[in-house]
């Protein structure tokens, strides 16, 4: 069985953190779609199914939270995954309301780009096996 690559959606509004991401995430394989900001992760999940989603907390207008809480709100979207990104938001109450707005989980930068590619691939696996059940 070929397993084709999936979306997955990468949202920060710092250019180098997205690029960072993308250079930890492209061994994969899979379609990296990069957004700048909360609003334009919306558009993008309008547009097209996605995976997984890593996204940083810390955002003007939208902030993580936020965003999430909107993504939730859809139907279609309320389950993909949500993975947090933070380099600041280590206080408890942060991580909570993280997981409160239905992250999977809440990743504190540095982090190991190994680590984080096994989650990906957890993720990925899921989703795929989401949509053979579904076929």
């Amino acid at each position: 069985m070929v397993e084709h690559p999936v979306s997955i959606l990468l949202v920060d509004d710092r250019r180098e953190n997205l690029v960072a991401l993308e250079a930890v995430l492209e061994p994969l394989g899979h379609r990296l779609v990069s957004a700048s900001s909360g609003i334009e992760a919306l558009r993008e999940l309008l547009r097209e199914e996605f995976a997984l989603i890593l996204m940083y907390v810390q955002m003007p207008e939208l902030d993580g939270f936020e965003t999430a809480e909107l993504i939730r709100r859809r139907e279609r979207t309320r389950d993909v995954p949500i993975i947090f990104l933070t380099a600041i938001s280590k206080e408890r109450g942060h991580v909570f309301r993280g997981y409160d707005t239905g992250a999977v989980d809440y990743v504190f930068k540095p982090f190991d780009p190994a680590i984080l590619r096994s989650k990906v691939r957890v993720f990925v696996d899921l989703f795929r096996q989401r949509v053979e059940a579904c076929e």
